[in-house]
């Protein structure tokens, strides 16, 4: 249930937290005053917590307004601005950002960027392909040195089913790629390029090695491929592997000035990267993290692993074998997110908070925040508030119900918690 407020806080609070609420009140970057609402929520035990809410548009909803490393295609992603609004008010230079469910690295890199050590974790081994190369990008001339290097032509394997989606010798100058890329050891020039490659493997425009297809960051089936290539009457062109590595690694290092590879050359040697499930990180210390910002699986929104078959598949590894938790039922979601709750209150450090986002699902259906809130609490976090973004494209009215509308809208909500 929610009600609007007037919310007043008391002396009692953090410096940090009333900082923090004091600037979410008054925030009007976007020219938007906050609206103040609080949600009734049922705690497992039966008692009800009043949770404040704020609504307000707190980071852009333009493309491309981060910085161009950030540009790396993954499914159900959140913006670098989210990530930065808690860093930024939340923690100091030197203190530990930490992501358990930390997929194309969001919150690392933007971590990274102003100085903060970054954590993370995922059950996927290829966020770690992902992450790592971005916090040491190299120079464009060393990844060119490189690639002129690189024997297109020595390749051990030729997957031709793979022909629906590339000409016959690009996929050539794949094979030999991730012939390449697959000794051991790789210096931080061929991660990056092993990095970039990755994300020009498939999409819908001549910056890929592929034919048209979907987005870079799902890749459909070679069964749903050769259908594409019939409606279209398409074939896979000659795509110049080489050339589109280039291309994409000069947009993402396009500001990358000696400002960024400082403040990334502090911290990058303190990163730690986990590949492992969130709810046992044994990796991370206990009272080490100072702030988590993440965005779990949405119950059974995203599968994960199939969209990223073919991306496994040039590291090397069976995406079927990848057990990514996206459970069907929000019982069992809750029961997962609690336990990895529990393993945050251990990392957290006294005073540490947590920004837990979730999305919309189910056209609005299940508000998964409330669950949130639930097995915050009953893993020993306070709640302290819930944050909704709200963009030009939403209403505040239709995205929590506020008047009887029958359906919401797309918005991150997140609950912030306080160890």
């Amino acid at each position: 249930m929610l009600e609007q407020i007037q919310l007043t806080f008391n002396s009692s609070n953090t410096p940090k937290r009333k900082l923090f609420r004091e600037d979410v009140i008054h925030f009007r970057q976007f020219n938007k005053e906050t609206v103040q609402l609080e949600s009734k929520i049922q705690l497992a035990d039966g008692s009800n917590a009043t949770i404040p809410v704020f609504v307000n548009e707190f980071w852009t909803a333009k493309q491309r307004a981060a910085h161009s490393l950030h540009e790396i295609s993954y499914r159900a992603c959140f913006k670098p601005q989210l990530a930065r609004f808690f860093i930024e008010r939340l923690t100091t230079p030197g203190e530990t950002v930490y992501d358990p469910f930390m997929g194309r690295g969001t919150t690392l890199l933007e971590a990274a960027l102003i100085g903060r050590v970054p954590a993370g974790c995922d059950v996927n081994p290829l966020s770690l392909t992902l992450v790592g190369p971005r916090l040491q990008p190299p120079h464009l001339d060393e990844v060119s040195a490189r690639l002129s290097e690189i024997d297109f032509k020595n390749h051990d394997e030729f997957p031709e089913d793979l022909l629906v989606f590339y000409h016959l010798e690009t996929l050539r100058e794949i094979a030999a790629l991730k012939k390449h890329l697959s000794r051991p050891n790789l210096d931080a020039v061929d991660q990056w390029i092993g990095l970039v490659a990755l994300n020009r493997l498939t999409g819908h425009s001549p910056g890929f090695f592929s034919v048209y297809t979907l987005p870079p960051n799902q890749a459909v089936s070679v069964k749903s491929q050769r259908k594409i290539n019939a409606d279209r009457a398409q074939t896979p062109p000659r795509r110049d592997v080489v050339k589109l590595i280039l291309k994409k690694s000069r947009i993402l290092l396009s500001d990358c000035d000696d400002a960024t590879r400082s403040a990334l050359s502090s911290v990058a040697a303190l990163a730690k990267l986990v590949n492992g499930v969130a709810r046992a990180t044994p990796q991370i210390a206990d009272n080490s993290v100072s702030l988590v910002v993440t965005s779990p699986p949405f119950l059974d929104v995203v599968d994960y692993a199939g969209d990223n078959w073919l991306r496994c598949w040039f590291l090397g590894f069976d995406a079927k074998s990848i057990q990514i938790t996206t459970p069907k039922k929000l019982d069992l979601w809750q029961q997962e997110m609690t336990a990895v709750f529990h393993e945050l209150r251990r990392v957290l450090r006294p005073g540490g908070h947590v920004a837990f986002e979730v999305g919309e699902v189910r056209g609005g259906t299940i508000k998964l925040e409330e669950t949130v809130i639930r097995c915050g609490v009953e893993a020993g976090l306070k709640p302290q508030l819930i944050l909704i973004n709200d963009q030009k494209f939403t209403k505040t009215a239709n995205c929590w119900g506020v008047n009887n509308n029958s359906k919401g809208t797309n918005t991150n909500r997140i609950a912030l918690f306080q160890k």
